[in-house]
């Protein structure tokens, strides 16, 4: 049987793995409990089709995940790092933190774009020493000094992709414990961290204590990967922060497909609900046509 894999358990997520099952294939969707997304902040919720009653956020995902699991969709809780394509069986392999899963088809569901955090000349130095695709970016990183700021699995897979490039690599937690063992070759520092300084481009990270960092580049890898953080990895189009689909929700590359908030565009789950169900047909009819 054809595997589909789906990343995100929120309603887009959920909703393309109904859709799928229903049309044959296997499913399995892996998300991280770390990442709950917006929906399951919201406090009540009552301008959704068939609600009699308003309901919580955390109750509506929860009555899409048992209805997916009562027809056979496998749920995982995992932190997806990368997800590429595998000369092997023709495939995706779409890699956690933990395993690797093969899958014929990927619908990326894990919400908007990246995370960033409010730390002065962030937002500055975008495109100027300031990444978010260790392995989109590393080749211009030969032999400088970089930092990845991060403390979990996510960001030590950016750091491991910088290691065979950079001079040095850095891991900077912003004053967040470790969650994991990060590769030994890197170099950890703990404070929390003041500001990213530079003139034209990064230069240096300044800390609390007022202690700095040289550095050539800094990536950001906060928490776990959303959707636009995978795609930017395997190359698939973006406009803007959103991924760029066809009214089928594919992507540019073909068996990928996405829904969502990751999409852009209105952030309601009704929308989450449609592009989910077109992604979840359009895997299976992509299925059927390989």
């Amino acid at each position: 049987m054809a595997k589909v894999v789906i990343i995100g358990a929120g309603p887009a997520g959920v909703s393309a793995a109904l859709y799928a099952r229903r049309g044959g294939a296997e499913v399995t969707v892996i998300s991280s409990e770390k990442d709950t997304g917006s929906l399951i902040k919201a406090h009540q919720i009552e301008n959704y089709y068939g609600l009699a009653e308003p309901v919580s956020g955390a109750e509506l995902i929860q009555r899409g995940i048992q209805g997916a699991k009562r027809i056979g969709v496998e749920f995982i809780q995992g932190d997806v790092v990368a997800v590429a394509f595998s000369e092997d069986f023709h495939g995706y392999q779409v890699e956690t933190e933990q395993m690797k899963y093969h899958a014929d088809s990927v619908i990326l569901a894990a919400g908007a774009a990246h995370k960033t955090l409010p730390i002065p000349g962030i937002r500055e130095f975008e495109g100027k020493g300031i990444s978010y695709c260790a392995i989109c970016d590393a080749f211009f990183y030969r032999q400088k000094q970089v930092a990845v700021i991060g403390a979990g699995e996510y960001a030590f897979h950016e750091a491991a992709a910088l290691l065979p490039h950079a001079a040095q690599v850095t891991l900077l937690t912003n004053g967040e414990d470790i969650a994991g063992r990060p590769p030994e070759a890197l170099v950890l520092r703990k404070e929390k961290l003041a500001a990213v300084e530079g003139s034209g481009r990064v230069q240096r990270v300044r800390f609390q204590d007022g202690s700095l960092l040289p550095v050539d580049g800094v990536f950001l890898a906060v928490g776990v990967a959303g959707s636009t953080e995978l795609a930017r990895k395997m190359g698939v189009m973006l406009a803007g922060n959103a991924i760029k689909v066809d009214e089928r929700m594919a992507t540019n590359i073909p068996g990928i497909f996405a829904a969502g908030d990751c999409t852009g565009g209105l952030r309601q789950v009704a929308k989450a609900v449609y592009q989910g169900a077109e992604a979840g047909l359009a895997a299976v009819r992509y299925l059927r046509e390989k």
